[in-house]
């Protein structure tokens, strides 16, 4: 079964409600686009791992880890290895299958801490995760007791990493879609809880993006948004232009106060931050699952609290609101 039949096959059993018509559409307008030129190899590294379905997951610790070295013989093993290797980079985890395991440049686990600690409790809802990468995040949502979650991204190659695990559990309660936020059906209005983290950013019209979100959540529904941040005061809001920290595509970054008066212009209320961190080596850093350029690379090394461009360092916050 293609890749392709394989998510009309997820959305298909999707608990949307009246809006699953919706998402369906959008998803075979996204299929019907250019094909990602790594399509192929994506599909080849997933074709040549072996898939054991219903075996032991664990979803509420800072590994998400997927069956045992138990599971395969060092043979088999060491051609999931290579299959895995094969969907570098990897950005979000870190993950175990089969005994392999996948060092992430992001160790998303202290971020899934502060998060986790700073939200409504996820038991029982409807969730939806937007530039949710890889699903690492998703299936901590899952494990924190979500009834279902949709995570959506645009990148093939989060998608595939993605499938890597959901093939071994093909029952699961989450489902990933290649789609952006903007491809989202308007005023979907059926999830409890939307998640967009690291994407604010990167978008030329935050305020619209924050709209976006909106009208996925039901009335009452919360949004968890975590995004860069400057130390400044209200209004106050950074503009890199061509490059911060060696990104492109990073348009503007608010102080926390920008932050909160953009969530109540785009109709939340009850806005508040729940947490303020700063991004150290600790957290996001190269290895053998993500061998190109990370943080160390993106910072004066004469001065690491700015980065190359002599932008301030990144700065994380999250905000919290209700729709």
């Amino acid at each position: 079964m293609s890749l392709s039949e394989i998510l009309r096959r997820e959305l298909a059993g999707a608990p949307l409600g009246a809006a699953r018509d919706d998402f369906e559409a959008a998803l075979e307008r996204a299929l019907r686009g250019p094909p990602n030129r790594d399509a192929t190899a994506f599909e080849a590294a997933l074709a040549a791992m072996p898939v054991l379905p219903r075996l032991e997951a664990e979803l509420d610790s800072p590994v998400v880890r997927i069956g045992t070295a138990h599971d395969l013989d060092a043979d088999a093993r060491e051609t999931l290895h290579g299959a895995l290797l094969a969907l570098h980079p990897w950005r979000k985890g870190p993950f175990e299958l089969l005994g392999v395991p996948i060092d992430s440049e992001w160790r998303s686990d202290l971020k899934w801490a502060r998060v986790a600690a700073s939200i409504t409790p996820l038991a029982g809802r409807r969730v939806l995760d937007v530039g949710c990468g890889n699903g690492y995040y998703a299936w901590r949502m899952l494990g924190a007791g979500a009834g279902f979650v949709l995570g959506v991204d645009p990148a093939a190659r989060c998608i595939a990493q993605f499938q890597a695990f959901k093939r071994q559990q093909p029952a699961a309660a989450v489902v990933l879609l290649p789609l952006g936020s903007e491809d989202l059906p308007a005023q979907s209005r059926c999830f409890d809880t939307v998640f967009s983290m690291g994407v604010i950013y990167h978008r030329r019209d935050p305020i619209g993006h924050l709209r976006e979100l909106h009208g996925q959540l039901r009335p009452g529904g919360e949004l968890v948004l975590e995004t860069l941040f400057i130390d400044a005061a209200a209004g106050a809001v950074l503009a890199p232009g061509e490059r911060y920290a060696k990104m492109r595509n990073v348009w503007s970054i608010p102080s926390c106060n920008t932050l909160l008066g953009w969530l109540h212009e785009a109709g939340f209320r009850d806005a508040r931050i729940a947490h303020t961190s700063i991004t150290t080596a600790d957290e996001q850093r190269r290895t053998a699952w993500m061998r190109f350029e990370s943080l160390a690379d993106f910072l004066d090394p004469r001065n690491p609290s700015l980065t190359v461009e002599g932008h301030p360092a990144p700065r994380r916050a999250l905000a919290v609101a209700t729709a």
